[in-house]
């Protein structure tokens, strides 16, 4: 099979946002008007975000999902995506179900397939996303204050939790597996929640590499120190989860385990009500964790509000 007959039989697909379709150099992207653009891209290689033996259809899905989390980290709506696919073989076998997860998720977000590039080599994914976000309202790093509440969607830790199964550091029931394993292959972008809270929140970032690490860049572009209640957010995990191991062990999947695409944001006391209309607009839970503080610095505290020493490192690429 050849590259362009790859590209018709598994990728190509009718057209709303790029009047050229697919097929020219470059794509044609319009924001509507008073709409800013907002663009990320994220990579995928195989032995190192993704295990060789995982399911074509999900690791599709993963692709896409992790880069529509940066949208929703953004407040944006999904417009469109390119593909750049780097693999051994032309394979039927993995590109039908890989694509089918692929278009699934973009069908469900009304995200557009717009272009892309195929070479052969090691397996490679590559995404780069498209949305669009009203003019001043995207949520950024930089807007939270001192007063303002720590939230966090969803839950965290199980991802982590599914790869030291998988690294066999630890046995996993049944169920508690299978849970795991699923939101560390299929993870939920909160595309709707992220939209739901422009104007409600000061900050906001996705858990990608750990809540911690990530929650770290919001306490720098914003100059702002935080107190994370670690007695709440031990409690992140899901129970058919959580059993599985010990206390501490959870509380550091929880805080530092990363791949979990769920959203960390900073809002003003004032707007819990507003945190809380959004949380059900977007049919997604979140749970109030800390609070930002004016000294720099990131201080962990228990049930009694004492602080914590020990240290948690969250994922670092080249540490």
């Amino acid at each position: 099979m050849g590259e362009f007959d790859l590209i018709d039989r598994f990728f190509k697909r009718p057209v709303s946002r790029n009047p050229l379709g697919i097929g020219d150099d470059c794509a044609l992207l319009a924001p509507a008007p008073g709409m800013q653009l907002a663009v990320s891209s994220d990579m995928l290689v195989e032995g190192r975000h993704f295990l060789s033996t995982v399911d074509p259809f999900k690791l599709g899905h993963k692709a896409l999902a992790v880069n529509l989390s940066d949208l929703a980290a953004c407040g944006a709506k999904p417009l469109a995506f390119t593909l750049a696919l780097s693999m051994q073989l032309a394979e039927e076998a993995w590109l039908e179900p890989f694509s089918r997860g692929l278009l699934a998720l973009a069908d469900e977000h009304l995200c557009e397939l717009v272009g892309g590039d195929t070479t052969r080599g090691p397996l490679n994914i590559c995404i780069a996303v498209f949305g669009e976000v009203p003019q001043g309202q995207a949520l950024l790093r930089s807007g939270a204050k001192a007063g303002d509440e720590i939230y966090v969607s969803g839950t965290l830790g199980e991802a982590r939790l599914a790869l030291e199964a998988f690294r066999g550091t630890l046995t996993l029931a049944a169920e508690a597996f299978e849970a795991a394993r699923a939101r560390m292959e299929q993870p939920t972008p909160r595309v709707a929640l992220g939209q739901a809270l422009r104007g409600v929140a000061t900050a906001a970032i996705d858990v990608s590499d750990g809540l911690l690490g990530d929650l770290a860049h919001i306490l720098r572009r914003s100059g702002v120190g935080a107190r994370i209640d670690t007695a709440v957010a031990s409690g992140l995990m899901t129970p058919a989860c959580s059993g599985a191991i010990d206390t501490e062990r959870r509380l550091e999947y929880v805080l530092a385990g990363g791949d979990d695409y769920e959203l960390v944001f900073t809002a003003p006391a004032s707007a819990r009500e507003a945190v809380q209309a959004a949380s059900r607009q977007a049919n997604t839970p979140v749970t109030r964790i800390g609070g930002i503080e004016t000294e720099t610095g990131l201080r962990l505290v228990d049930a009694q509000g004492l602080s914590i020493n020990r240290r948690y490192g969250s994922f670092d690429h080249f540490a």
